[in-house]
């Protein structure tokens, strides 16, 4: 099936879909996490795409670099601040198919502060999974600035520039079920 004939309801699946980010640290290596914990749902049609919606909410405090001090300073008052804000959330407001990209733009929410997004999904494709669930994938990724969000603690280094990037790339690997 082309994304052209793409209609219907889909849920994210948490166990093979990746929501991930990287970044610049100290100027010279990148560091790459995820966030484990999120839901997601989106009404899609491809041929009217005015009317698809989505909606995805992501739990701040599932933020995983693979270092448990670095994590737990993201889920701080100095990044995400987890307990105050405990979700990320999107909210598609326009869709827009070309050819076998859809655009997504849409309203993103970290802490208390809201921006426009674009996402460039490409569509991977459909296929029925041994269970008999019928599987769609996107794949796309975007570069959003941290301060734009509220995202502004950082380090001076000796050698001039900062610890952390105000980059960010936002990587989506997604896997979604149909609804029937």
């Amino acid at each position: 099936m082309s994304l052209a004939d793409l209609k219907g309801t889909l849920v994210l699946d948490p166990t093979h879909t990746t929501l991930s980010f990287v970044t610049r640290h100290a100027m010279v290596t990148k560091v790459r996490g995820s966030f484990e914990k999120f839901e997601g749902s989106a009404v899609v049609d491809a041929a009217n795409p005015a009317a698809s919606s989505l909606d995805v909410k992501i739990e701040t405090a599932s933020v995983d670099t693979r270092n448990a001090d670095r994590d737990a300073h993201l889920r701080s008052g100095d990044f995400f601040d987890a307990e105050q804000f405990p979700y990320i959330t999107f909210k598609g407001t326009d869709f827009a198919v070309k050819g076998d990209v859809v655009e997504v733009t849409g309203d993103m929410t970290i802490k208390d502060v809201t921006r426009s997004v674009t996402f460039p999904l490409e569509y991977q494709g459909e296929a029925k999974d041994p269970f008999g669930n019928t599987r769609v994938g996107f794949e796309g990724s975007v570069q959003v600035l941290r301060s734009d969000f509220g995202l502004t603690w950082n380090a001076a280094l000796e050698t001039g520039g900062f610890l952390v990037s105000d980059k960010v790339t936002l990587e989506l690997e997604i896997s979604a079920i149909a609804q029937a």
